[in-house]
């Protein structure tokens, strides 16, 4: 008989473990939220995935996550004015939701920890997989956020925007997102904090009604010394459309996952994202797309910028099921590497079981075109300025695909903020 004794846990993982055993009685949630919780802290306790697990191979989190912190019952996170002008923004502050709830005509905002209290979230709690590390990690210790539910056929005057704010510690927080038939939003998911050492864990999930249009938009900008792992899940209905747009901007150790499904015949789905890595950082984008119906299509592209030490990931896996005849699908990753230290590693896979489809995936890696930069340094730019706009045109393309005016102004100004910290 074989025995495969179990390794050594980590300071990160008994720390995980340590802190369930002293919040479980503090955390909200019936018989059934708490059983769903038991099971992702076994999963915790099987030891956190590494470079052998195949989703994770570029980002061994049980080496990266060296350590976790405690949760910081005193600290003070304040909303934040939202990235688009006259939004309603939904703050959850250092793990807790707002108590005072915005009016949105045709629009029901519930504070989740009141929906983990009555048990009625329990289902959507399971993992989507058997390596959902970061689904385990935020079922376990997620306590608030909220639960957005659009009525069919609602008129959203203004987006709304849905903030994660921390001043450090632990948070563990859970989106959920409901827009009915006919609708179309533009919904802003905000990331972000300040001061010391954080573990952050966010969850999203967004069910798309039939013919809607819907365009969310992730920007992640946490401190340079924190660690953000992320989910958003999405099913798409017949005849809808979902734009995601993804920028990462800040953080020491990042995985942004994006599960969707497509679920009814002619949707859409558009992702759009952009990665700006610099110091010594770590982003990791993954994506897993299924084409589960006939009559889909499908874009992914992602522009990186990778500065200093920085290393970069981003896996897309596209899964065209047996059925999903007349699958329209294309994929690509595009690299600018702006030092040699830098690190980007791309994995583009496509799983095709339909023979009637359209798919295909590429992927570059590249520097600044040396000949682009002598043409603006001949007509009197300096070197510096030339390399910025050389830079920002590279990444700037893929937001100005975005059809409204408003939202390109303010992801471009996001974008110079960041370019005027780390140019």
């Amino acid at each position: 008989m074989n025995m495969h004794a179990q390794p050594q846990r980590t300071l990160a993982e008994t720390a995980l473990i340590d802190a369930f055993g002293e919040r479980l009685s503090l955390l909200p949630g019936d018989g059934a939220v708490m059983v769903k919780r038991d099971g992702a802290i076994e999963a915790i306790k099987h030891g956190l995935p590494t470079r052998r697990i195949e989703s994770w191979h570029y980002t061994d989190l049980r080496r990266l996550l060296t350590s976790v912190p405690a949760f910081e019952a005193d600290g003070i996170a304040k909303a934040l004015d939202p990235v688009l002008d006259g939004s309603a923004v939904l703050p959850v502050l250092n793990g807790v939701s707002n108590a005072k709830l915005p009016e949105i005509e045709g629009v029901t905002v519930q504070r989740l920890s009141e929906k983990l209290t009555d048990g009625s979230v329990a289902p959507g709690l399971d993992p989507y997989g058997a390596d959902d590390a970061i689904g385990a990690l935020n079922t376990a210790f997620v306590a608030d956020g909220y639960f957005v539910d659009i009525a069919d056929g609602a008129e959203l005057e203004k987006p709304i925007e849905l903030q994660n704010l921390q001043s450090g510690g632990q948070t563990h927080v859970r989106l959920l997102t409901r827009v009915g038939a006919g609708v179309k939003a533009v919904i802003v998911e905000r990331q972000a904090g300040e001061g010391s050492d954080a573990l952050v864990s966010s969850v999203s999930q967004l069910v798309v009604g039939d013919g809607s249009e819907v365009t969310w938009l992730i920007v992640q900008e946490q401190s340079d010394t924190a660690t953000h792992l992320a989910q958003f899940k999405a099913h798409i209905g017949k005849d809808a459309k979902l734009t995601l747009f993804v920028m990462n901007a800040g953080g020491r150790l990042v995985r942004q996952e994006v599960v969707v499904r497509m679920t009814g015949e002619g949707a859409d789905f558009k992702l759009r994202g952009i990665n700006l890595l610099a110091g010594d950082t770590h982003t990791d984008t993954t994506m897993v797309l299924d084409h589960a119906v006939p009559h889909t299509t499908s874009t992914e592209v992602m522009r990186n910028v990778v500065t200093g030490k920085a290393r970069g990931v981003f896996q897309g896996r596209i899964n065209v099921h047996q059925y999903a005849q007349k699958t329209n699908a294309k994929m690509a990753c595009n690299t600018l590497l702006l030092s040699d230290d830098g690190e980007f590693s791309t994995k583009p896979e496509l799983e095709i079981f339909a023979d009637d489809v359209v798919c295909g995936h590429g992927a570059t890696v590249t520097e600044i075109d040396h000949d682009h930069l002598f043409y603006l340094m001949a007509r009197g730019i300096d070197e510096k300025t030339a390399r910025g706009l050389l830079v920002k045109a590279f990444v700037a393309e893929v937001i100005e695909e975005l059809d409204d005016e408003s939202i390109v102004e303010a992801l471009e100004a996001r974008l110079d903020g960041w370019f005027l910290t780390h140019g």
